[in-house]
């Protein structure tokens, strides 16, 4: 019981220094996507431990892990198309108004 409850505030820090990476840290779009990563990862820990000590079933965790994946792959194309038109994946080389 004592460590259910260890894991959970384990992953509620994980899920708040991937929060404080994602707002820190603003020069780069792969190290942003990397702490969204960190962040959906430390989620799905969360999730599963909530989903076996409530008993439900962890069928719903691969419907999260599906969507995860899905969010990783729209990043990394999204960092794909953005180094094949700009050189770089800087924020600040990147424009709006370009679009």
């Amino acid at each position: 019981m004592a460590n259910m409850f260890l894991m959970f505030y384990l992953s509620m820090i994980m899920f708040l220094f991937g929060c404080l990476v994602f707002v820190s840290n603003r020069k780069h779009l792969l190290s942003t996507l990397l702490s969204l990563e960190y962040m959906v990862l430390s989620l799905f820990i969360f999730l599963f431990f909530y989903l076996n000590f409530m008993n439900y079933e962890t069928y719903f965790s691969m419907f999260f892990l599906t969507f995860c994946v899905c969010e990783g792959v729209l990043g990394l194309s999204i960092l794909v198309s953005m180094i094949r038109t700009h050189g770089n994946d800087y924020f600040q080389s990147f424009s709006i108004l370009q679009c």
